[in-house]
Parts: structure tokens; C-alpha cells; sequence
């Protein structure tokens, strides 16, 4: 059987798995696939480390995906020709709304593209948006946890630096165009910036897949860019919620 041509892996290895949990951090990638059951490490290449387990007696896969669309996209392809329809991200952001506090989880509806990626399967008038169904499961996943949570629109950008405008930087220049777009999306109601959820979203809406996203808010940036938290409470938050929405769409 053909090997995927970045993640060196056949549909056999998968198992018949068809949800997959993709994280961008590698090591992450390989904290929850302790959460499964029969967790196997399947591959190791670049930033994409995959492992398989079971989750209710299915098949999962968890594949980090590294940082933006690029590679997101290279992951989400490859999985789709091995089997997998579904995709739940998991990840961590930084808030622009006040009311938003560190520790808090967001569930992205859909998300701005500010990213490059998505243009190459769909143009800028087709949406980002996340599937009804697989983002339900993220809503109940927190209900049934008892987690605090808010859901609404991402910014999703290309650049850490200049396409969230942030000006703590090397030149401490950010191009005109992003001037100013941080208050904009504050006053758009914009919940956050992320780096992956506009590629994924698109590219599952235009393929017939299934995606949503889930991310623990690490620093609101009303009131500061540095985070002063503990990633490790936040990733178990974020991460439970990815695992029990997961259970909940394949039961």
C-alpha cells in the first residue's frame, strides 16, 4: 500500500481511523496520545508527529500539525487520503476582548483569513468556517466539564508578529495594512488570533470535511503580551475538552 508522501504512513496504519486530534506542538502531540488507549507512535518526521489509540473502541489519530497553514495543510491532506473526515485542533491563543480571561477556552465559529494558505482552495469570498456538528461537540464537551468558555469569530493569521500587530519586535515597524487592525477586529466582535484555524476551516469546508477548533487563552492582550500563566493547567483544560468532544462524536 502507497505511503503519504510527508508523513510516511499507509491507511492500514491508521486502523480505521477517521477523527483525527491536531495539535501544532509536536510534544503536545505526544501528551494526548497518553490520554488514549493502546497509544502507538506511528511517525516522527519534521513537525508532524503522529500516534494512533482508541478512544470508545475507535481508531484516533493525534498528528501535530507545527506552526500555520503551510503545514496544517499538508497534515489535513495527507490524513484525508488516509481516511480521516474529521478534525478537531487544539491549540493555545491570545485574546483581544476584555472580558475574556487567561484560562478561559474559545471555540472558533469561523475564523478572518488573514492567512495565505486558504487561498489555495478556495478564494477570499468563500468563508472560514467550522463544521455545526464537530464545534456542537466542543460546545457540549465544555458543558458536560464544567468549563468556562466563549464562541464566536477568530483571526487567523500568516505572521506572529506584524499580522497581529504586535510591535515589540526587531524593527518595531508593522506595515501600514495591519495598522490599526487589531482595534478593528476588537470592534468586530473578534474574540482572538491564532495562526491555523482560517486554513483548516476553509480547506475542510471546500474538501466535504469536518473541522473545529478548540484553544486555551493564554494572555488577554488588553492588559498585557506576555504570559505570566501556567501552560500546563491551560493545555489539560484544552486538551479534556478536545478528548471529550471527540468521544462525543464517535459514539
Amino acid at each position: 500500500m502507497e505511503k503519504v508522501f510527508h508523513l510516511g504512513l499507509t491507511r492500514q496504519d491508521l486502523n480505521g481511523a477517521t477523527l483525527a486530534i491536531v495539535p501544532g506542538d509536536p510534544d503536545r502531540s505526544a501528551r494526548i496520545s497518553t490520554l488514549l488507549n493502546n497509544p502507538e507512535c506511528l511517525a516522527k518526521t519534521r513537525e508532524f508527529h503522529v500516534y494512533r489509540g482508541e478512544l470508545n473502541g475507535h481508531s484516533v489519530v493525534v498528528c501535530s500539525t507545527g506552526i500555520g497553514g503551510p503545514s496544517t495543510s499538508i497534515a489535513v491532506e495527507e490524513l484525508a487520503q488516509l481516511g480521516i473526515d474529521t478534525f478537531l485542533r487544539i491549540g493555545t491563543t491570545g485574546a483581544i476582548q476584555p472580558h475574556i480571561n487567561e484560562g478561559d477556552i474559545l471555540i472558533s465559529q469561523a475564523s478572518v483569513r488573514l492567512d495565505g494558505a486558504s487561498q489555495h482552495f478556495a478564494p477570499l469570498s468563500y468563508p472560514a468556517v467550522s463544521d455545526f456538528f464537530a464545534t456542537q461537540a466542543m460546545v457540549n464537551a465544555c458543558d458536560k466539564l464544567g468549563i468556562n468558555f466563549h464562541i464566536g469569530i477568530t483571526a487567523s493569521s500568516d505572521t506572529f508578529y506584524p499580522g497581529q500587530e504586535r510591535y515589540d519586535t526587531y524593527s518595531g515597524y508593522v506595515p501600514r495594512s495591519f495598522q490599526g487592525s487589531c482595534e478593528e477586529w476588537q470592534k468586530l466582535g473578534v474574540m482572538n488570533y491564532e495562526m491555523e484555524s482560517a486554513t483548516l476551516f476553509t480547506m475542510c469546508a471546500a474538501l466535504g470535511l469536518r473541522a473545529a477548533c478548540v484553544a486555551g487563552v493564554l494572555v488577554n492582550r488588553t492588559k498585557q503580551e506576555i504570559p505570566n500563566v501556567d501552560h500546563g493547567e491551560i493545555e489539560k483544560k484544552s486538551v479534556a475538552v478536545v478528548i471529550e468532544a471527540a468521544k462525543l462524536l464517535l459514539d
